[in-house]
């Protein structure tokens, strides 16, 4: 199972949607992050999920030998 780690953004009514867009755009190419989900509620406030998978770096294997 992939572990993720989330990052959650959000943008009130003034905020256009070129902005938001391009705010998504340089988060995904120069943060590694996907679009996991997006809200728009009632009162115009739009938050977004982003996420992306946690890599760990796996132990190296030390020769029994030594």
């Amino acid at each position: 199972m992939a572990d993720y780690e989330y990052l959650v953004l959000s943008f009130g009514r003034e905020t256009d949607r070129g902005t938001i867009r391009r705010a998504l755009t340089d988060h995904a190419e120069y943060g590694h992050w996907e679009l996991a989900r997006t809200r728009t509620y009632m009162g115009g406030l739009t938050r977004t999920w982003l996420r992306r998978r946690i890599i760990r770096a796996r132990r190296a294997s030390v020769p029994s030998g030594r």
